[in-house]
């Protein structure tokens, strides 16, 4: 039986800690957190747990953290509003450079489109002879 938490379905063979962390925004901490308030012993695989101890995890997770859909919803505001006002943070996010104060000289490639700006990195194969 898959076992279907905040629209994510979490993995049956694993343990319940661990499950757990599969739902975006929740991770080993918290995992243990939920499971301590709920009462379930965080070494239960997720196919051995009972209907009731599953609606106890999927209720607090439900009525204290904003996971999922919701988390992402916040994140993304969050960006779209540090844009609107145009501070330093917003206009790294538009320009889609590090934006926690990284060196942009060298690393920051897979940010910047893995861009090599070498010597040999942009030129075209010579012409074959025919």
């Amino acid at each position: 039986m898959a076992v279907r938490i905040a629209g994510v379905i979490i993995p049956s063979d694993k343990r319940v800690e661990i499950a757990l962390t599969y739902i975006f925004g929740i991770g080993r901490s918290r995992s243990n957190e939920i499971l301590q308030k709920t009462g379930v012993n965080p070494n239960t695989r997720v196919k051995d747990l009972s209907e009731e101890e599953i609606n106890k995890i999927r209720n607090v997770i439900e009525k204290e953290y904003k996971v999922e859909g919701d988390l992402k919803r916040e994140i993304l505001g969050n960006i779209k509003r540090l844009k609107e006002i145009g501070c330093y943070r917003g206009i790294r996010h538009i320009k889609g450079l590090p934006v926690r104060g990284q060196r942009t000289k060298t690393n920051s490639r897979t940010v910047r489109g893995n861009v090599r700006r070498t010597m040999g990195s942009g030129r075209k194969p010579p012409a074959q002879k025919t």
